[in-house]
């Protein structure tokens, strides 16, 4: 076993605190990665604090690892020692099943293992990246390009793909009219593929503070949903709208915002059900979509094609002794755009 350390909470009720534990021995196909940074995802604190559904506990959170290869099975060919390496939202999966066959790991509807809260093949729970190291199959880590901040491309492994994915799937580009619901850690990264895809962007938001740091993030347009002459101006204007707010909230508003057969993408995840207007949606052809991260190949391809675009993720670097305050920080919003925790404070 592979002696390893990190923060975890302990119950659902009980605050992030250090816990020394154990990760597998290295098989033949897996690598250990030294995590130098995670990325701090809204997810951790819905899972830890059982807002989704009961947990795995002790529970290490963090699916926005990166860091370097510090060993490799005896069959791993993918990567090296000292390679920079990457794992987002699995670690691993039965590879067998239409969804993983089509690279679309993050849906094994057989053996899908998350990076955390969940239980590994061996019937052991996985713990993830909020720790100095992690073992996983080579199949599920990602490359890293020397070129990159590695602090700023964390977030990428889940607010990066998250968006990317879907953004890509419905072909949003030059000649589309996007508008980003939300401006935290993922609405941030879909104003950023959205303008680097060609589309012209919109941030939609109830707080007007936001409007100069929406423009600086490369966005065109602002509105304040609040203000009822801005949201009424921009009826039937956007042919997608992407909602990245995990809080709940009511959609309704912004379905008239769509044009027809406009598209709808949630990615939010905010925990109580959506009511939608049947009217709303055939007066207008509207489909309301939803996306869950990406597979391991196309995953691959967002990291390679922020690479090629010198897009990383807006960040501050926190201690992990720190963590606490950045969970209620996050719950109110303040953070611009998203906290990584730097591992090196964990020594």
């Amino acid at each position: 076993m592979i002696a390893s350390k990190g923060y975890a909470a302990q119950t659902a009720e009980s605050a992030l605190a250090p816990w020394n534990f154990e990760r597998r021995d290295l098989g033949p196909h897996d690598v250990l990665i030294a995590i130098e940074y995670c990325g701090v995802c809204h997810t951790d604190i819905h899972l830890t604090r059982n807002e989704w559904f009961p947990g795995i506990f002790p529970m290490v959170p963090g699916h926005e690892i990166v860091g370097k290869i510090a060993a490799v099975g005896s069959h791993v060919k993918k990567f090296k020692l000292g390679d920079r390496a990457a794992i987002g939202v699995m670690v691993d999966s039965c590879m067998e099943c239409e969804d993983c066959r089509n690279g679309q790991e993050q849906f094994c509807n057989v053996s899908p293992v998350v990076t955390y809260n969940s239980l590994d093949h061996s019937g052991k729970p996985a713990y993830g990246g909020y720790a100095n190291n992690i073992v996983a199959p080579e199949h599920f880590a990602l490359h890293v390009a020397d070129s990159v901040d590695l602090a700023g491309t964390a977030p990428l492994l889940c607010a990066g793909i998250t968006t990317y994915s879907p953004l890509r799937k419905w072909g949003v580009g030059k000649g589309h009219k996007l508008a980003v619901v939300g401006l935290g850690g993922l609405g941030h990264m879909a104003v950023k593929f959205g303008v680097a895809f060609g589309a012209e962007v919109t941030v939609l938001s109830t707080s007007a503070n936001k409007r100069e740091a929406a423009k600086a993030l490369g966005a065109h347009h602002f509105v304040v949903t609040k203000n009822e002459e801005e949201l009424k101006a921009a009826q039937r204007s956007f042919t997608h709208i992407i909602d990245t707010v995990a809080a709940d909230h009511d959609i309704n508003p912004y379905l008239g915002l769509l044009k027809t057969n406009g598209v709808y993408i949630n990615v939010g995840m905010p925990v109580e059900p959506w009511q939608l207007s049947s009217f709303t949606l055939a007066m207008g052809n509207k489909i309301v979509a939803g996306s869950g991260a990406g597979g391991i190949a196309e995953t691959q391809e967002m990291l390679d094609f922020c690479a090629e675009n010198n897009i990383v993720s807006d960040i501050e670097l926190i201690d992990i002794k720190d963590i606490q305050t950045a969970y209620e920080r996050m719950l109110k919003g303040d953070v611009r755009y998203r906290f990584v925790i730097d591992m090196s404070t964990l020594k």
